[in-house]
């Protein structure tokens, strides 16, 4: 799908980065993956969080090294939705009873 491999979001840039930004923004990446960092294994896209893999870096690149590529890539990133975070969280569950009817919407 477009919207979860999209190459800027793979490595995390705006479709205006350029082509040194996006070299940099790779080997860094590879760095971090390679070395296990945490915040490096996922990347946001309009759809939720997504995996992200060594893999998936370098042809992340290698289509933002091709003009019509990159071109496909900025028309669907520069249209996409905001990307979403984790989804948000529940609140809590009442302790009480009358917690609970509160939250429910009865009157005590």
């Amino acid at each position: 799908m477009k919207l979860l491999d999209n190459p800027f979001f793979v490595l995390g840039l705006t479709a205006d980065a350029s082509r040194i930004e996006v070299e940099r923004e790779a080997q860094k990446l590879l760095g971090m993956l390679e070395l296990g960092f945490t915040e490096a294994a996922t990347y946001a896209t309009p759809l939720g969080p997504q995996l992200r893999t060594a893999e998936m870096v370098r042809a992340a690149v290698a289509a933002l090294r091709d003009p019509y590529q990159r071109l496909v890539a900025e028309l669907w990133a520069r249209h996409a939705p905001p990307a979403r975070g984790e989804p948000p969280a529940r609140p809590a569950p009442a302790a009480t009873r009358d917690g609970l009817r509160r939250a429910l919407g009865w009157k005590p």
